[in-house]
């Protein structure tokens, strides 16, 4: 198989600039001019003259102006890596995962910067402005090679160097994963597979960049010792008391020279023996260099399929402590605490069942290949060709690539490649069909003549880096995508979770600047050579998170129930927001619809029986035949949902109650009579059981506590805020504003509260912490990682919502607003602002007084729309908040001029009153003053995206307020008509 292929991108991240250089020059300067090379070592006359397997590489270069200099053509598999983080690539990377990315190289070089980008067959120099190369997807901008010589004194030093052998592609994605977090943090890399090098200049280069590298990193695998660029530079870095190696699926036990030679064992009884004969070396020399490793104590790191995460952050640690860079090992630690506390949405499910296909092929599509313990359990491949898959959405050249290139492996299939076979375990792992083949298009032909071209589903992309799970709601899609993530998060520098919901995701996506530790604010892209539109600073707040995630540095992305392919805001495709597929970050959808980005995606179907009756069996497993037919019988109604398994499981391990009882017990539930549309018909009114189940739930709460009991109305309120986890204290807060339906009862309670104020506040939060209990113990709600907060399923939501009394939506609003602006809550900040305004199509579900109303404007939403402006560059959600705001205090200010005819009124006072603003002034002057402030705010933002007509038309309705109350001298009438003055 081509290793181009079959490996992974070598070289990191930021581009540099770079200069011309003098074509009579060379990069390397002489071993004897290096710092940290004795000409007087005898490390330093190496041969270069063992044979081996080499590659063919290409050495592009352009310079800084733009001009492109000749090149001359090189041969090796070398990266030089630059501590230069200040600059990050304009351009994505490439999408292909056979081909390398960005590296950049900075420290150490002289008047100039060289960018270099290493791939088996290509060592590409280029500075920050890059043309498009020959063939093949790039986001970087690639140069046609042409002949160039690099100057002998750039090179000054280099921080690490990275020495590895093999193909594998997990070796390949390790080695990339850690020279780029190198990278990052500012320490300049170097990484070659030696044994790739093609002739004895290329092993030149590589050799003097390990003279000048600080340290010497070694990845050792199995085949490494049989490798003698790996024994060569093990001695190397032993003699210079700089080596440090890496254990990759290895342990520092295992690499014993007598266990070795002898096979001892089940790991050398295979790839052990007299190593050093099968490339002709010297005994001694092996034995020294594998025994030096015994030696290395405090370099011992140990990557196991486990523990990648943890292996690079404690490599990078202790190198930058080494190198005297503490500042960057105090925010790694930082960065993995944060990480720790805030990875992942929900607690690991310990009592997860099932799935282990899914979880497999899940695997197999993101990695396109396997490992671990549960290799038995896949497939293996025979003649596999390898297929471009169709690029969904991206530009015009890059499809036209592909579909040449499949043309050609079109061809080549019918020369006789054999087929793809799938050898299948005990387990019969079902896939979908192996012809890769591409079919023969024939058009359709429309009656006049003319043809239509057919959409057709792209099938699923295996080793691409992104997958996608459909199925209904309930069925277990977020339990998978969680499990999959625990499972496999070491593998991935971080796991981002997104909420998919269509209004939601966008600012969802840009809350992961605070992981990616990016700036996504306005400010930070403001430019003075112009004015850039709203939509100009929303793209680019977009392409700066993308731009991260499309580094060397594996991110794990799920986005959790994608609602609609569409954002709800402006219409954009979703897609837009995700990197370009094939790259190191992977991507998991999990959706209810039928198809994604026109893929096919993977249809998540129902547990089987076993593993349905574990899960509603719970902790009690002698259960007769009568009942175990009670189960099955209760599991078929429920519509196998995993959410009503759930659920039933929990019933029968909380109470003492039988399947059957239980069973008998749904059957006889009333179901209310609700009216359903659209989507709601379709998720809850097929499936009357799981309500009926549902309604037994909410028979227990109000059972245990009193009808209408604390825990069913934080159900009920649940329905109306964000699809976010919920604090519980705010939760609680807005079920107790729940109006009752008597109001002698309300009255009742009123009373006995003000009786019992002194204990009233422990009780509450006591009745608030065993609400929240039992909802978690019958799995109505999940508990969040967040600290005290809980979360509810869509379903459950929904269900809610409709059996819900009149004034449930006003309860959470006044909750909400009650807090004021607190940051951790902006998607129930936002619930409520979509309730109180009503944006789009929707109507206002809510009615505040105008007290009210002036509470939320200045505590809620002016924050609330400013820091959404400002932090993450979403201008025009900001823009249409505010703008609402003026309509619903103008529409307020509206009824306050209205003439009104009290018989009250003109009995008490000499002359009849003719406005609400003559009987409450205060509150009148309050309203108008606020109106003016949002109408300046207003203005101040439209000015940042350049519509100054309509920022001086409303800094002018500003003026006119102020200037009515105030008068024309007040400071505050004078700072708005400054800003007048700056518009004008």
């Amino acid at each position: 198989m081509d290793f181009r292929e079959d490996s992974s991108r070598f070289g990191p991240l930021p581009i540099s600039t770079s200069r011309n250089m003098s074509s009579s020059s060379s990069t390397f300067f002489s071993a004897n001019q290096s710092p940290f090379f004795s000409p007087s070592s005898s490390t330093c006359q190496r041969s270069s003259s063992i044979g081996s397997e080499v590659l063919l590489g290409r050495l592009k270069h352009q310079t800084s102006s733009g001009g492109i200099s000749d090149l001359e053509a090189l041969d090796a598999n070398v990266g030089f890596i630059s501590a230069n983080t200040s600059q990050m690539p304009a351009a994505g990377l490439s999408g292909d995962s056979r081909k390398f990315d960005h590296a950049s190289s900075s420290t150490g070089l002289s008047n100039s910067t060289v960018s270099v980008f290493s791939n088996a067959n290509d060592i590409v120099y280029s500075g920050q402005r890059e043309k498009q190369s020959r063939h093949g997807r790039s986001h970087g901008n690639l140069l046609t090679p042409s002949s160039v010589s690099l100057s002998t004194n750039r090179l000054r030093s280099c921080d690490v160097f990275i020495g590895l052998h093999g193909r594998k592609p997990s070796l390949l994605r390790f080695a990339n994963w850690l020279c780029a977090e190198l990278e990052c943090q500012g320490i300049s890399c170097f990484i070659s597979d030696r044994s790739r090098c093609r002739n004895s200049r290329k092993h030149g280069i590589v050799e003097r960049a390990m003279d000048v590298s600080t340290f010497g990193v070694v990845i050792l695998t199995r085949k490494s010792f049989r490798n003698p660029y790996t024994i060569e530079e093990l001695r190397f870095f032993s003699s210079k008391k700089n080596l440090v190696p890496v254990f990759f699926d290895l342990s520092p036990g295992d690499c014993l020279v007598r266990d070795i030679v002898e096979k001892r064992g089940e790991l050398w009884e295979k790839h052990g023996g007299e190593l050093w004969v099968l490339y002709g070396g010297i005994e001694k020399e092996w034995k020294e260099a594998v025994g030096g490793l015994a030696r290395v104590h405090e370099w011992k790191l140990e990557c196991q399929d486990g523990n990648w995460r943890d292996c690079i952050i404690r490599a990078v640690t202790l190198l930058a402590m080494k190198l005297g860079r503490r500042s960057v090992a105090e925010r790694l630690a930082k960065w993995k605490e944060k990480a720790d506390k805030e990875e992942f949405p929900f607690p690991r499910n310990e009592n997860f069942i099932g799935r282990n296909k899914e979880l497999s092929e899940l695997e197999f599509i993101l990695f396109g290949d396997i490992s671990g313990d549960s290799e038995r359990d896949y497939f293996d491949l025979k003649a596999r060709p390898r297929r471009k898959n169709l690029t969904i959405g991206w530009k015009k050249s890059n499809l036209l690539e592909e579909r040449r290139k499949e043309h050609q492996l079109d061809e080549a299939s019918w020369k006789g490649k054999e087929p793809i076979v799938w050898k299948e375990s005990e387990k019969e792992i079902e896939m979908f069909s192996s012809d890769f083949r591409p079919k023969q298009y024939q058009p359709r032909q429309k009656p006049g003549g003319r043809y239509v071209k057919r959409k057709r589903a792209t099938k699923i992309l295996y080793g691409k880096g992104i997958a996608c799970v459909s199925g209904d709601s309930g069925i277990g899609k977020t339990e998978l995508l969680l499990e999959f993530a625990y499972r496999y998060h070491q593998r991935y520098k971080m796991v981002l979770w997104i909420g998919g919901e269509s209004r939601y995701i966008r600012q969802n996506y840009l809350n992961l600047w605070s992981y990616l530790e990016v700036d996504v604010g306005i400010e930070n892209t403001l430019e003075k050579s112009r004015i850039k539109s709203f939509e100009e600073h929303e793209d680019s707040a977009v392409s700066t998170i993308r731009r991260e995630l499309m580094r060397n540095i594996p991110f794990l992305i799920v986005i959790d129930n994608l609602e609609n392919e569409k954002d709800w805001w402006d219409h954009k495709l979703v897609m837009d927001l995700l990197p370009r597929f094939g790259g190191e970050t992977h991507i998991i959808i999990s959706t209810r619809l039928p198809r994604v980005m026109n893929m096919e995606p993977l249809k998540l179907s129902f547990l089987s029986g076993i593993e349905a009756l574990q899960l509603m069996q719970g902790g009690v497993k002698d259960y007769s035949l009568t009942e175990i037919d009670a189960l099955r019988v209760i599991e078929e109604k429920v519509g196998r949902l995993t959410l009503g398994l759930a659920i039933v499981g929990s019933i029968l391990s909380e109470l003492p109650i039988n399947p059957s009882r239980l069973l008998d017990t749904i059957n006889r539930m009333p179901l209310r009579d609700l009216s359903w549309s659209g989507r709601e018909r379709t998720l809850l009114r097929r499936n009357t059981f799981l309500l009926q189940l549902l309604e037994v739930c909410f028979s227990i709460f109000d059972h245990a506590d009193r009808p209408r009991s604390l825990a069913t109305r934080m159900v009920q309120a649940s329905s109306w805020f964000a699809p976010a986890a919920i604090p519980i204290s705010l939760l609680a807060l807005a079920a107790h504003k729940i109006p009752e339906k008597h109001q002698g009862t309300r009255r009742f309670r009123k009373l006995l509260c003000s009786l019992t104020c002194c204990c009233s506040s422990s009780y509450i939060k006591r009745s608030e912490a065993e609400a929240a209990s039992m909802l978690l113990r019958f799995n109505i709600g999940r508990a969040s990682i967040r600290q005290d907060c809980i979360h509810f399923n869509e379903l459950i939501k929904l269900y809610a919502r409709k059996r819900g009394v009149v004034g449930i939506p006003q309860a959470v609003v006044q909750a909400i607003i009650s807090r004021g602006f607190v940051y951790e809550y902006s998607e129930h900040l936002w619930a409520a602002s979509f309730l109180l305004l009503g944006f789009g199509t929707d109507p206002v579900a809510v009615e505040l007084k105008v007290s009210e109303l002036l509470y939320f404007v200045k505590e809620v939403a002016l924050p609330l729309a400013v820091r959404t402006f400002i932090t993450f560059s979403r201008c025009s959600a900001a823009i249409e908040l505010l703008r609402l705001c003026t309509d619903a205090l103008e529409a307020a200010d509206q009824a306050f001029v209205t003439p009104v005819d009290k018989w009250l009124d003109k009995s008490l006072c000499w002359r009849p009153v003719q406005t609400n603003a003559q009987l409450n002034p205060c509150l009148w002057q309050e309203l108008a003053l606020l109106r003016a402030t949002v109408l300046e705010t207003r203005a101040k933002l439209m000015l940042r995206g350049g519509h100054f007509d309509i920022a001086d038309d409303l800094i002018r309705k500003a003026i006119f307020v102020r200037t009515s109350i105030y008068g024309e001298d007040h400071p505050t009438t004078v700072s708005t008509r400054e800003t007048l003055s700056k518009i004008t």
